[in-house]
């Protein structure tokens, strides 16, 4: 009986990545554009905390700029969101996404990047480099219009 209880001590779960779309390859949408981008996000944002609170999302894209998928990484208040890189790279890798479009909204309607903005951009592109999953851009949005950093040359 002691020897049971001890083996069990060492019992560790087993891991297991699995990607399984339900979106056939030929039916997914391609991003070419920050406006591409920016419509798709906006399609899948309920307007009604648009200005309420503020929420990071990230578009998941394979080589050929594809969609993946979206994730909501996080839900804030109304000035500010946590957003951790770990997620947002878990996300990639699980979904095997070799590009990024992050993106996240200002319930104030102000669409100027904030300095946490811009760190929080190079961070991400930072560790996506090590992966090798580029950041594409990082769109803040607005229920009117949207900055992208990619158009304004800050990638």
């Amino acid at each position: 009986m002691k020897n049971t209880i001890q083996l069990s001590m060492f019992n560790v779960a087993e891991v297991q990545l699995i990607y399984k779309s339900k979106v056939p390859a030929s039916q997914r949408r391609k991003i070419t554009s920050s406006r591409d981008a920016n419509d798709l996000l906006k399609e899948n944002w309920n307007h009604d905390t648009l200005e309420h609170s503020e929420e990071f999302k990230v578009l998941l894209l394979n080589l050929s700029n594809a969609v993946l998928g979206i994730i909501a990484v996080s839900k804030g208040g109304i000035s500010g969101t946590i957003t951790d890189v770990r997620i947002i790279l878990q996300a990639a890798l699980k979904s095997n996404a070799s590009g990024i479009i992050v993106c996240h909204n200002h319930p104030s309607g102000n669409l100027n990047p904030s300095e946490s903005d811009t760190k929080i951009t190079q961070k991400i592109k930072e560790a996506g480099n090590i992966m090798d999953i580029q950041l594409l851009d990082h769109l803040i949005i607005n229920d009117e219009d949207y900055y992208s950093f990619a158009d304004n040359g800050l990638l």
